[in-house]
């Protein structure tokens, strides 16, 4: 009965249009009705103390980063660098745009943002050199959602507060994830796109290639200090936000000139409005979390489940699926502030660790964001790339599949994760 009202009542709100953070609210007032324990300054209270979260402050400052670094020229010379030195390999368009996700992931954390700057970039340049523009296109936003994965990644600080894990074990446990997704979909555009008779870029000379790598090497160095940063202790995950954003500042604004006074406040408008919209869901997501747990929500799927907690790699399979399925309805961040509180006693009830958990909840929702029809990622590329939904998945289904087998490996082979989390923390 109360996992109905719980399911029926989320659903019933946003089937009325209302957003996730206001559903969660009404899903959460429905189940204090239905334990007879309904009081407005009660969760008024809950949503103040879900908001009320040092990790939290992170966001803000990994959100004016992402916005910096865009308008200060280093995203522009990240997608140069990978031009000038693999750029004219036959397909070396698409490799570019692998090379170029993977580092921009590294610094922004917005699968959105990131593949929106590689498409607009690159999707011209692409489609005058005649590449296949749907699966250029699909590349691009398959590389977009390692964002989500890489730190300094969103997701884990906001499953790491619901899910009260932490932070710092998340973000060195997702860089082996990460490079493998990179990697996979290397794999994947060299299969399929070795037929392809396309304009080949000229071989830039050496001379002018480190030329280039110099421009480029400020831009390069700020995901290898925010990770190596936490990595030897010199700042926590929250200070990493904001020296990130900083580092952004200076290096756009008085070393590569290109940020001007007059754009600090569009930005920081943005980011804070931004930032608005996720802590507001998080905290909501907190309140509802503690009246699952309150109605026993937990237990009864668990008991649904019991056949099997003895086997940890078989609930790892039912529950990747599950967010598989959900993430083709739902968008990222419902579907992970919903199915955190839900699934976290079932994984420590299994003896699975939630660190190793947390990183593939959070790469599932991320692939979510390239599943139609809801998938937030796919309706950017639309739009930046002027294509269709269905010529956008034409050309994306390999590159999908490649990002669901890594999963898989990670599923069937745990040490993938936990061994470099080992050596890394």
């Amino acid at each position: 009965m109360t996992a109905a009202v719980f399911v029926f009542s989320l659903l019933g709100a946003m089937a009325l249009g209302m957003p996730i953070a206001f559903a969660l609210i009404v899903c959460g007032v429905c189940l204090m009705l239905l334990g007879g324990q309904f009081d407005t300054t009660i969760l008024s209270q809950k949503i103040i103390e879900g908001a009320d979260s040092y990790p939290l402050l992170a966001i803000p400052f990994f959100m004016l980063a992402g916005e910096l670094m865009n308008a200060g020229g280093i995203s522009k010379r990240i997608v140069n660098f990978a031009l000038a030195w693999v750029g004219h390999i036959r397909g070396g368009l698409g490799i570019v745009a692998i090379v170029a996700a993977v580092i921009l992931a590294a610094i922004s954390g917005s699968a959105a943002a990131d593949a929106a700057a590689l498409a607009a970039m690159l999707i011209p340049m692409m489609r005058k050199a005649g590449y296949d523009i749907p699966r250029a296109a699909g590349l691009i936003s398959a590389g977009g959602v390692i964002a989500p994965v890489l730190p300094p990644s969103i997701g884990m600080i906001m499953f790491g507060v619901i899910a009260n894990v932490s932070i710092g074990k998340l973000f060195m446990a997702a860089i082996v994830p990460g490079l493998l997704m990179g990697a996979a979909l290397l794999i994947a555009w060299l299969v399929v796109a070795r037929k392809d008779n396309v304009a080949v870029l000229p071989r830039m000379p050496i001379k002018q290639r480190f030329k280039v790598l110099f421009d480029s090497l400020l831009a390069l160095v700020m995901p290898i200090g925010i990770v190596g940063g936490m990595k030897f202790g010199i700042f926590t995950p929250t200070e990493a936000a904001v020296a990130a954003a900083v580092y952004a500042f200076v290096v756009g604004k008085f070393i590569y000139g290109e940020l001007r006074w007059k754009q600090i406040y569009p930005l920081l408008v943005s980011a804070a409005k931004t930032t608005a919209v996720v802590v507001f869901l998080i905290a909501t997501a907190l309140v509802s979390g503690w009246l699952i747990t309150a109605s026993e929500i937990p237990d009864q799927v668990s008991a649904m489940l019991a056949p099997f907690v003895d086997s940890p790699t078989l609930l790892m399979f039912i529950m990747m699926g599950l967010v598989v399925v959900v993430g083709t309805a739902l968008d990222f961040t419902p579907t992970l502030l919903i199915l955190t509180p839900v699934l976290m006693p079932i994984v420590k009830e299994a003896g699975i660790d939630p660190v190793y958990f947390g990183v593939l909840f959070v790469m599932n929702n991320a692939i979510g964001l390239i599943t139609p029809p809801v998938g937030i990622v796919l309706n950017v590329i639309c739009g930046t790339a002027k294509l269709k939904m269905n010529e956008l998945m034409r050309g994306l289904w390999p590159f999908l599949f490649a990002e669901l087998i890594v999963l898989l490996l990670l599923v069937l082979f745990p040490a993938l994760v936990l061994v470099p989390l080992k050596w890394l923390t």
